[in-house]
């Protein structure tokens, strides 16, 4: 099954606040506002919304096919991500500007303030899926990246009869709502954090309730509240995996999205596809960056039984011991 994963590749700048945003913002006077904040440490880290989402497929078995621009420091990187099991063959370097990056401080209620800079991800929108893959693949997710490219990708998709997944993150604050709506419509499925999920429905005017008639299946991530699937007039509620440590929400939601793209790839219920989701994002949780988890499949089946129980589909006809798409 092939999968091709679009979006940012960038590096990472994660800075950590020991206090709390909350309190330093007055608020007769959030129409001019003037902050700084004296970080305790800075780290940076493989990263990139497409590259994170890839690298976590690559730790579940999938060899997905990474689609985006990167930048004349993307030769160390490409390394990262083909030992980690990702194709990289599909990944268009620029060689006259960096790669992405993101800036991220995060307070100690895991709140974040972040900048992007797109770097090499601004000449996305000059490659189409046509340039790199002959045929149509299985799956299609489309994750932040340049606006246009993004509408572009849909839009290919849509002609082209190629499922895809509409994944618009943070670039729903870019989209206006006739462009969300052009975005999303023909869409297998739409993923949003339940903000960004509030976003959608109050700039294009639709509530959750049309949107799941322009989309088969709508997925909402809620923190540590869980997630749910929409689907044909009914949910899955799915839980969180209580993480042993919580250090960094970095990447968080990507890995969810690459757990969730596992279950699809092998024809799992779609409630099944958002336990493992929630599973790959506790592995992310636990540690600082969006690509510095690990584990092998016996421990993550393994931690799977323990949240989910013995008669998951997931653990039937040796899934347990062999991960394969």
């Amino acid at each position: 099954m092939d999968i091709i994963v679009t979006g940012s590749i960038a590096y990472d700048y994660l800075m950590r606040f020991p206090g709390h945003f909350s309190e330093h913002f007055i608020k007769d006077q959030l129409h001019r506002i003037t902050l700084s904040f004296l970080v305790e440490d800075m780290t940076r880290h493989w990263g990139g919304i497409g590259a994170n989402i890839a690298f976590t497929l690559g730790l579940l078995g999938i060899r997905s096919k990474l689609f985006g621009t990167a930048g004349r420091d993307f030769t160390d990187y490409r390394e990262w991500l083909e030992k980690a099991g990702v194709d990289t063959s599909t990944v268009q370097v620029i060689e006259s500007v960096f790669c992405a990056s993101f800036f991220a401080n995060t307070d100690l209620d895991n709140n974040q303030i972040s900048s992007f800079y797109s770097g090499a991800m601004e000449y996305s929108k000059q490659f189409t899926i046509a340039d790199i893959y002959d045929g149509i693949p299985d799956y299609v997710i489309i994750s932040p990246s340049d606006p246009t490219a993004m509408l572009q990708l849909a839009e290919e998709c849509r002609t082209q009869g190629i499922r895809f997944i509409a994944d618009p993150g943070q670039q729903v604050a870019r989209f206006n709502g006739a462009e969300l709506k052009q975005f999303i419509e023909g869409a297998y499925a739409l993923f949003a954090n339940d903000y960004e999920a509030s976003l959608i429905v109050e700039k294009t005017g639709i509530s959750l309730d049309e949107i799941q008639r322009l989309v088969e299946v709508v997925v909402v991530t809620h923190g540590p509240d869980g997630s749910v699937i929409y689907v044909d007039g009914g949910q899955h509620d799915i839980p969180v995996v209580t993480p042993d440590q919580i250090l960094d929400p970095t990447g968080v939601g990507d890995a969810y999205r690459a757990g969730f793209l596992y279950g699809l790839a092998n024809r799992l219920p779609l409630k099944v596809c958002g336990e493992i989701g929630a599973l790959a994002a506790t592995y992310a949780l636990e540690q600082v960056g969006p690509q510095s988890h690990h584990f092998t499949h016996d421990e993550f089946f393994a931690r799977f039984r323990q949240h989910f129980g013995e008669n998951s589909p997931l653990l039937e006809s040796g899934k347990s011991h062999s991960i394969t798409a």
